[in-house]
């Protein structure tokens, strides 16, 4: 009797897991890129966007401001975090 509770307890904490544990928070960071052949050299954005669109929107909007529209270009990361034995910051995934 013992041992059956305890399977059915550890199988609805699995699937209550599976279930309701997998939503994660996204954030995306704005990449801005001044020379569209040199993506080594960007300039962060300091904000966080909850956003894959807003991201994309304020990326665009700083380009045009600063006048790199035409020779720039921005990539958005998604949950971006800064490795400090690589000095780089590794992202989930980046998308333009």
């Amino acid at each position: 009797m013992i041992k059956n509770i305890f399977l059915v307890a550890i199988t609805l904490v699995l699937f209550t897991g599976c279930f309701f544990g997998g939503e994660t928070k996204e954030e995306w960071t704005s990449y801005i890129y001044p020379d569209k052949a040199n993506t080594k050299r960007s300039l962060i954005s300091p904000a966080k966007f909850p956003t894959l669109e807003i991201c994309r929107e304020v990326s665009l909007g700083v380009l045009k401001e600063k006048g790199l529209d035409t020779n720039g270009t921005y990539k958005c990361g998604k949950n971006c975090n800064y490795h400090e034995g690589m000095k780089l910051d590794i992202c989930e995934e980046m998308k333009q």
